[in-house]
C-alpha cells in the first residue's frame, strides 16, 4: 500500500474541506450528534428515577448495555440519515459523514462487546472502573484502522529502537507485546475464575480441596499464558533461565519466610488440617471460626467479630486447638456449688433438666452432673453437655443454662454458698496505746 492509498480517505476529506458545501456536512454531523447526546441523557435521568425498582437479572443486563450503546447508535442513526438526505437533495459531498459513520457503529460494538466481557469475568471493581478506559483505547486504535492511519504510525514506532542486552527492540514491538500479554493473562484468568466457581459449587470435593485445585488451576493457566504470550511475542523463553536463577535465589535468601507461608498454605490445604468452618484455638486470646484460607495466610473470625490474619507457616510450626477437626461436637462444662444441706440428687437432676432444656444442647451423648469435690464452703459440681454448632459461639448456651440452674435451684430451696468467715476474739480488749512523748 503506497502513501497515496494510506491517505486516500484524509485526502478526500481535505479535498472537501475547500468546498463551499463542506460546512453543511459539519452542522449535520455536529447536530447529529447533539441530538443523540441530549436523549442519551434523558434516557439515564429516566433510568436513574426508576433504579429503585427490582428487575430480573437479564433485564438488568439488556438495560445496562443499552445504555451503552445508545449514544453512538443514536448518532449513527442521525448522522445515515442526514447522509441519505445530502444524497436525495444533492447537498455536497459526503465523505466526512462516511467517516463519522464507520467510527460510530465501531464505537458502539467496542462498548457493547467490553460490557459484555465485563459480566464474563467474576466481579471486580477494577474492571468496572476501567471500563470506559479499555473501551475507548480500542476504539482509538479501531479509528486509526479505518483512517488509514495505522500502518504509517506502526512504522513510526518501528523506527524507536532499543537495546535489552544482545537484543535490539523496537517500540512497536514493546507495545504489541505488552498487550498480548495483558489480554493473554486476563484470558487465563477469566478461564481459571470460571473453573474456580465450578469447583466451589462442586459439593462432591472436600472444602478444602475444592480450594487447593482452584488455586493450582488459576497459578497453572497463568503461567502458561504468561508464557505463550512471550512466545507469541517472539521472545526466547530459554533466556528466562538466568531470571528463574536469580528469582529462585532471592526466595532462597530474602523471601525465605514469604515462601514459607506459601509452601505451609498448600500443606494445609491438601493435608486438610485446618478446613473452612472449623473452630480452632491459636493462643489463649485467639479462638474462633475459620473463614478464609488462602495461600498466604489463613482468616480466623473471632467470637466478638474481629478478623484476625495468621501466617500459614504459624499453623505448621505451632500447636493449634482444633476443636471440629474430626467432629463438629464440642463438650462445655458448667461449674458451680451447692450448700451441704442440700439434696445432691435433687440438684444434679435439675441441672441436668436445666440443659436439656435448651435447644442447642444434644440428647445424645446426654448431659451428665457430676460430683467433683468438697470444698471449704459446699460442694463442686460439675456439669458437662455437648453442642454441635460451635460456631455459633459458647457463651450464650452457657449464660442460658446457668440462668435456668439458678432459677431452678430457688424454685427447689437449694441453696449456693458463698464463702463465710467467724472471727473470735479470746480475751479481753487490746491494751490503749501509750502516750506519745515529744
Amino acid at each position: 500500500m503506497n502513501e497515496k492509498q494510506m491517505f486516500a480517505l484524509l485526502f478526500d476529506l481535505w479535498h472537501d474541506v475547500s468546498d463551499p458545501n463542506f460546512l453543511r456536512q459539519v452542522f449535520a454531523l455536529a447536530a447529529s450528534v447533539l441530538v443523540a447526546w441530549g436523549i442519551s441523557r434523558y434516557g439515564r435521568r429516566a433510568d436513574f428515577a426508576q433504579s429503585n425498582v427490582e428487575h430480573g437479572a437479564l433485564r438488568t443486563f439488556s438495560t445496562g448495555s443499552l445504555k451503552r450503546i445508545a449514544f453512538p447508535l443514536l448518532a449513527f442513526s442521525f448522522v445515515l440519515l442526514a447522509r441519505k438526505l445530502f444524497k436525495v437533495w444533492h447537498l455536497g459531498p459526503i465523505s466526512l459523514l462516511d467517516v463519522a459513520l464507520a467510527l460510530l457503529l465501531s464505537m458502539a460494538l467496542v462498548r457493547a462487546a467490553i460490557y459484555v466481557l465485563r459480566h464474563a469475568f467474576s466481579p471486580s471493581s477494577w474492571l468496572a472502573s476501567s471500563e470506559r478506559f479499555i473501551a475507548t483505547t480500542i476504539w482509538l486504535c479501531l479509528a486509526l484502522y479505518l483512517t488509514g492511519l495505522a500502518e504509517p504510525l506502526i512504522e513510526l514506532l518501528e523506527q524507536v529502537t532499543l537495546h535489552v542486552g544482545k537484543q535490539k527492540l523496537d517500540l512497536w514491538t514493546l507495545l504489541n507485546g505488552i498487550v498480548t500479554v495483558i489480554t493473554t493473562v486476563l484470558v487465563a484468568l477469566w478461564l481459571s475464575g470460571v473453573v474456580e466457581r465450578r469447583l466451589l459449587a462442586s459439593e462432591g470435593l472436600d472444602s478444602s480441596f475444592r480450594v487447593v485445585l482452584g488455586r493450582l488451576v488459576k497459578a497453572l493457566l497463568s503461567v502458561i499464558a504468561l508464557l505463550l504470550s512471550l512466545s507469541l511475542v517472539g521472545i526466547d523463553i530459554t533466556t528466562l533461565s538466568v531470571f528463574g536463577g536469580a528469582l529462585g535465589v532471592g526466595l532462597g535468601l530474602g523471601l525465605q519466610r514469604i515462601a514459607s507461608n506459601y509452601v505451609s498454605g498448600f500443606i494445609i490445604l491438601l493435608d486438610r488440617s485446618i478446613r473452612l468452618g472449623n473452630v480452632v484455638a491459636i493462643d489463649a486470646a485467639t479462638s474462633g471460626v475459620v473463614s478464609e484460607i488462602t495461600a498466604r495466610y489463613t482468616v480466623v473470625r473471632t467470637l466478638t467479630g474481629t478478623a484476625v490474619i495468621i501466617p500459614n507457616e504459624y499453623l505448621v510450626s505451632n500447636i493449634v486447638r482444633n476443636e471440629s477437626f474430626a467432629d463438629s461436637r464440642v463438650r462445655l462444662v458448667v461449674s458451680l456449688q451447692v450448700a451441704y444441706s442440700s439434696d445432691l440428687e435433687q440438684a444434679m437432676q435439675l441441672m441436668v433438666d436445666a440443659a436439656r432444656a435448651h435447644r442447642r444442647v444434644l440428647a445424645d451423648p446426654p448431659p451428665q452432673a457430676l460430683l467433683t469435690a468438697f470444698a471449704d464452703s459446699g460442694i463442686n459440681l460439675d456439669l458437662g453437655f455437648w453442642i454441635n454448632d460451635p460456631e455459633e459461639g459458647t457463651g450464650g448456651v452457657r449464660s442460658a443454662v446457668n440462668l435456668a440452674i439458678w432459677r431452678a435451684f430457688r424454685a427447689h430451696g437449694i441453696e449456693i454458698p458463698f464463702p463465710q468467715r467467724e472471727v473470735r476474739l479470746i480475751g479481753g480488749s487490746p491494751p490503749d496505746d501509750p502516750p506519745r512523748t515529744t
